[in-house]
């Protein structure tokens, strides 16, 4: 199955490694990060994959743990084009928030928060709801 099609036609392993990488793609790219790399790699310079280890992996758990949910939430509810199954992904990722700050607080809030974002995201694309028309002359 081809990664650029509709979600309900990927597996979830193929959706949670896409989630992943476009998560944890973000902060890979900085340029500071970067520039550390392009030395090359010697020993002194594999030190430096530990700091931007800590960067990219959170983001990139939480995509992880993103699309597999509302993969196998699609699958097991049998309706892929559902917003609830992105609210139950975005919920399911603020919970890991507030499971890695030890905050029930925080997972709670961070739940909501992820999930009714996501939801509305999902809405707005199947609605085609515009945020910013084009510029006017």
């Amino acid at each position: 199955p081809s990664l650029a099609g509709p979600p309900h036609q990927c597996t979830c392993l193929n959706r949670t490694s896409r989630s992943c990488l476009e998560g944890g793609a973000n902060l890979l790219g900085h340029p500071r990060k970067v520039s550390r790399f392009s030395t090359g790699c010697s020993e002194k310079h594999i030190f430096h994959l530990l700091p931007a280890n800590k960067c990219v992996l959170p983001p990139a758990s939480l995509g992880a743990v993103f699309g597999m949910t509302t993969c196998v939430s699609a699958e097991v509810r049998d309706a892929p084009d559902d917003p609830l199954n992105f609210f139950i992904g975005g919920c399911t990722s603020g919970v890991l928030l507030g499971a890695k700050t030890h905050s029930a607080m925080t997972g709670t809030s961070a739940c909501l928060g992820l999930g009714t974002l996501a939801f509305f995201i999902k809405v707005g694309k199947m609605e085609g709801w515009k945020l910013s028309g084009p510029p006017k002359l």
